[in-house]
């Protein structure tokens, strides 16, 4: 069965600078390390000129993955990846981009400052869950197309409706709910029409929804 997890939504570019080194933060959601690898050599293409390209990534298969990119081992890498540990996203790339200002920022100086434009990134893109839901089909007779009509488009996300010698629908509706869908179809039809699964897929819900 599918789990939920946390992910980021968009993607988003932040920008500060620490004692002239400029620092530019870049977050991309993505699904497998081909994507974020796509991504990152995008990144590097545009930032060709710049010192350093850090970056992690995290996915929800499991993969982890991250580069100091010539930055003293354990001051870029390890701190991007920390920030999406701690705030536990899955299925996300972060790249820093760092162009030196002259003024070395030390060990400590650079943790810090890798560490605050991952987690601006992130926050800019924003996050939520990717929530498990389940793919249902169930057919209805024309007249009693109207006693489920308005439940199923306001319980479930409507993926098809076919108009054949009998209306035909393919709805996703959120794990928690499906069960309770299915009841109420049955019960809304008599009993004639009995919602069965053909499938599984995430949905992404905005946090705070």
């Amino acid at each position: 069965m599918l789990k939920p997890y946390k992910t980021v939504l968009t993607s988003s570019e932040t920008e500060f600078t620490e004692k002239r080194s400029r620092f530019i933060g870049r977050c991309f959601p993505v699904s497998s390390e081909e994507e974020a690898m796509a991504k990152l050599s995008e990144v590097r293409k545009l930032h060709y000129d710049a010192t350093h390209n850090c970056w992690a990534y995290a996915l929800a298969s499991g993969g982890m993955r991250f580069s100091d990119d010539g930055e003293p081992g354990g001051t870029a890498g390890m701190p991007i990846m920390d920030t999406l540990i701690r705030r536990e996203i899955k299925d996300a790339l972060i790249v820093v981009t760092r162009y030196f200002g002259g003024i070395l920022l030390g060990s400590g100086g650079l943790v810090r400052a890798y560490s605050k434009s991952a987690s601006d990134a992130l926050t800019t893109a924003g996050c939520g869950v990717m929530s498990p839901c389940r793919v249902m089909e169930f057919a209805v007779d024309y007249g009693r197309y109207g006693a489920v009509e308005g439940f199923v488009k306001a319980n479930g996300i409507v993926d098809s409706v076919d108009f054949l010698e009998n209306i035909r629908f393919r709805v996703t509706v959120a794990e928690e709910n499906a069960d309770g869908f299915i009841n109420e179809i049955v019960e809304r039809t008599d009993g004639r029409a009995v919602p069965r699964s053909v499938g599984e897929r995430f949905i992404a819900i905005p946090a705070g929804e």
